[in-house]
């Protein structure tokens, strides 16, 4: 069951590999390494936070706000990216046994996709995170993106 407190694990700093496709929608597409740092820090006693992600290799930064919503019991993630300046849709979603998994609907070159991130093997060390489209309304998933996160000391 999903609380104000699931995010609690991800308030400091990080050291983040991440491992993404070339193409998002291209299964067949390489993929490619690099490295980044992430802040994140609570809001509303636990029950929201912002972080920002630094990735130099992209010439970008991102920022995530999560918000708990008391009454569904759900938690909505909202992107942005330092490179438009806007707020992608929201992915909405709980944590059921350690595992978060949430949805929400966007475009993507030009696309229709239902996207998904998943947040696994959460510690107070490290946790993955994952990113994944579907184009036939989530019959399938291609997961584009993995960032694995390790505490920074």
């Amino acid at each position: 069951m999903s609380s104000p407190h699931d995010f609690d694990f991800f308030h400091g700093d990080w050291q983040v590999l991440n491992r993404r496709r070339t193409d998002f929608l291209d299964p067949d597409s390489d993929w490619e390494e690099f490295p980044a740092t992430n802040r994140c820090w609570p809001l509303f006693d636990g029950a929201a936070n912002v972080d920002e992600i630094d990735m130099p290799h992209l010439s970008a930064k991102g920022a995530t706000l999560r918000l708990f919503d008391r009454e569904s019991g759900q938690w909505s993630l909202n992107w942005a990216s330092s490179r438009t300046g806007t707020l992608f849709p929201p992915v909405v979603g709980q944590f059921t046994d350690g595992r978060g998994v949430f949805y929400g609907d966007d475009t993507h070159a030009g696309k229709d996709v239902r996207v998904r991130f998943v947040w696994s093997d959460v510690s107070a060390a490290g946790a993955r995170w994952e990113q994944a489209f579907s184009l036939d309304g989530g019959d399938t998933w291609l997961t584009n993106w993995v960032m694995e996160f390790t505490r920074a000391s």
